[in-house]
């Protein structure tokens, strides 16, 4: 198990990268950190130094996803356990040139996905300026996935993920510490970013938020509602690039692993919006979470960090 600690940040290629970055600094709640011509990396209101990073490109797609270690050592230890099992990695052990620096590596899953495991990245210790809605940190990322059986034992047996639920066959819902997920996998006809959450600290800030993204004439594409698997707080919108995102809040906390048992969750209206406001997602809102078939980092940026 290599020791992964906490979901860091999402990293997205996109063909509108202005008008996105003004969506998720003006009417999001995130603090633009540092931008350059190709690059806008922002921040939210807890002390991870960057949740989003957003990338000009061609299309859309996913560069990476970042975890945490606890150190050097763990970074190393990771590396050398990849190695052994033939998991290609991007880059070797060394300090990130991105917002944040930091000690880490890069490596495929089975399916293209870039991740990035690092340590020491810089954190924030000043005070937020708050909005009245402030987004806190990533609280969860979901991906589909061709295979996800595969994807499963992959991330459990290799990364040393857990699983805390599944919606039937279609769903598995990952954990690396006590929050429920923090990455999960839908299955679908093509690996894709399906959707990000963005963890709020209220169900009254869900509501704040979704008045905000509303006078942008932006419309909830479901939601708000309250999850089955994980009792989230959920409401979500499409972004000017067209990928999905969530608000979200009280998760559920897992706190002895040795007790949890993982359940199978119908998918049925009921349990997937346990309010029964939203009911399941429309054909809108699956259709957006689809996402554009993404061959992943071995067709875009081989060799590059």
């Amino acid at each position: 198990m290599l020791g992964i600690t906490h979901l860091r940040h999402i990293s997205l290629f996109t063909p509108v990268l202005q008008e996105q970055a003004d969506f998720y600094e003006k009417i999001w709640g995130l603090d633009k950190l540092h931008e350059d011509e190709n690059n806008v990396y922002f921040r939210g209101a807890g002390s991870e130094n960057h949740i989003l990073h957003l990338q000009a490109g061609e299309k859309r797609g996913l560069h990476h996803i970042a975890f945490g270690m606890v150190d050097k050592n763990a970074v190393d230890a990771a590396a050398e356990k990849l190695r052994e099992l033939g998991i290609p990695l991007i880059s070797e052990p060394g300090y990130l040139d991105e917002a944040g620096g930091g000690y880490g590596l890069r490596f495929l899953d089975p399916e293209g996905r870039c991740i990035e495991l690092s340590c020491w990245v810089e954190i924030h210790t000043k005070d937020w300026s708050k909005k009245n809605v402030d987004p806190i940190k990533l609280n969860h990322v979901v991906m589909n996935t061709k295979d996800i059986d595969m994807i499963c034992d992959f991330y459990t047996k290799v990364l040393g993920f857990k699983v805390s639920d599944w919606s039937e066959h279609q769903m598995v819902f990952l954990r690396c510490n006590k929050n429920h997920h923090s990455i999960a996998f839908n299955q679908d006809e093509h690996a894709s970013v399906n959707h990000i959450a963005y963890e709020v600290e209220s169900v009254d800030e869900v509501m704040r938020g979704i008045a905000n993204v509303r006078k942008a004439d932006v419309e909830p594409m479901w939601g708000p509602g309250r999850h089955g698997p994980g009792n989230n707080i959920f409401c979500y919108f499409r972004d000017p690039a067209g990928y999905v995102m969530e608000y979200t809040c009280y998760l559920t906390s897992i706190e002895d692993d040795e007790k949890w048992q993982a359940l199978v969750w119908k998918r049925v209206p009921h349990l997937m919006d346990q309010w029964g406001i939203a009911g399941g997602p429309p054909p809108g809102a699956r259709a957006s979470m689809k996402g554009d078939p993404d061959e992943g980092w071995a067709t875009r940026l081989v060799g590059k960090k």
